[in-house]
């Protein structure tokens, strides 16, 4: 029996005005989607609990299996796994990406989806400031997507449950003043804030950045703090060898964490851009080497959400369903036994340009799955079933039947 999950991050949303009253899913043409919706089970499932923030680490641990109730300790610890950094039991992971402020407001929480080149250079001018502190620690990653490691000395760290930051992506365009980090450790982290804005400021790369008319990077945002998690094997709690496949170090971590084959894919790129073509034949390439189970997470109609743009939301959804969803169903269908399901991770609002709380649509057939009379895959769909999981930690057993 083969397996796959693709998760459209995001992907879940509002009707639209712009899309004539209609959700991104209901007006892209997503027809391999709705053929798993015909073919098989569709309904709604909750991955995120109204007590957590909403976002991918939150949302794909559920969907994976794992109540994040009870293993969720934040999400910058998850992306530290990505990278292949270890965190000792007192040592604390935070989120620092690169953003772009102006007059007190979050213009990017990207600044510009600064390139690795830049970002990299901005990260190392960070810890070559910062160096005296033996504390901190500043971690290149992805694009503005970076971290910051506080190596505990003493057994004590800065931080504790009543710690409180907010991801900038739920901020854009907004006064950034009452979103500042609040409880333990705020002060730390606020104050390593202020002294990258002029660290910034001085810069060459930012001086380069706006002679080729990019946003500069104002300063970084430190959020998503937590300590290492603890995770049971995949294998040892669905009895199926995995691998993952995205340009996201969230989903990389959390795939490390749980003993799954990290795949690359050429083109990939945690954008609108990526090549969606490229991620449907390595999913399939990482099928015939031998895993049992493979997801392909695309980042890119979260992306579209953040941005406020519909149309490059449906047309994200489009390329999903052809290039990855239409290859490997065929694939699948072609080798024997299998299942397939498609789910996002939580909604992300065109509106709010934000993760929201919330139910979202899943679709999956195969061997041993009736179909419950869905004609395609979409919010209005999946909800006419009645089949619905309050805990979406339970879709992924029902998924493998156990």
């Amino acid at each position: 029996m083969k397996y796959a999950l693709v998760i459209p991050d995001g992907c879940a949303d509002e009707p639209q005005p712009a899309l004539g009253g209609r959700t991104p899913l209901q007006a892209a043409r997503v027809p391999h989607m709705d053929d798993i919706a015909r073919r098989g089970e569709s309904g709604l499932a909750d991955h995120v609990p109204a007590s957590m923030p909403s976002g991918s680490d939150v949302g794909t641990m559920s969907l994976f299996g794992y109540d994040p109730l009870e293993f969720h300790t934040g999400r910058a610890p998850l992306e530290a796994a990505a990278q292949g950094i270890a965190l000792g039991p007192d040592d604390w992971a935070v989120r620092c990406n690169l953003v772009t402020v102006r007059d007190g407001r979050m213009e990017s929480f990207t600044a510009g989806q600064i390139a690795n080149a830049d970002a990299r250079r901005l990260i190392e001018l960070l810890q070559k400031a910062f160096c005296g502190d033996a504390h901190w620690k500043f971690h290149p990653g992805v694009s503005y997507r970076n971290l910051l490691l506080y190596r505990a000395r003493d057994g004590r760290a800065p931080f504790s449950n009543d710690s409180w930051t907010v991801p900038p992506h739920d901020i854009t365009d907004q006064l950034i003043a009452q979103h500042l980090p609040m409880g333990s450790g705020a002060c730390d982290l606020r104050a390593l804030m202020e002294k990258s804005i002029p660290l910034f400021a001085e810069s060459d790369v930012n001086r380069e950045r706006e002679s080729r008319g990019e946003p500069p990077a104002t300063q970084i945002w430190l959020w998503g703090q937590g300590r290492r998690p603890a995770l049971v094997p995949f294998a040892e709690r669905y009895g199926v060898r995995g691998a993952v496949i995205t340009a996201v170090d969230l989903l990389r971590g959390i795939g490390r964490l749980l003993g799954w084959q990290v795949v690359e894919s050429p083109g990939a790129t945690g954008y609108l851009d990526t090549d969606y073509a490229a991620k449907g034949r390595t999913a399939i390439e990482t099928l015939k080497s031998g895993s049992d189970f493979v997801v392909v997470h695309v980042e890119a109609t979260d992306e579209a959400s953040h941005e406020g743009h519909a149309d490059a939301k449906v047309e994200a959804l489009e390329n999903i369903d052809r290039h990855i969803v239409g290859p490997v169903h065929e694939y699948l269908r072609g080798q024997g036994e299998y299942r397939i399901v498609v789910c996002p991770d939580h909604p992300t609002f065109l509106r709010t340009k934000t993760h929201s709380h919330g139910p979202v649509p899943f679709a999956m057939c195969g061997a041993g799955i009736a179909g419950d009379g869905a004609a395609t895959y979409d919010e209005a769909a999946a909800a006419s079933t009645g089949l619905s999981l309050p805990r979406g930690c339970e879709l992924m057993g029902r998924f493998f039947g156990k």
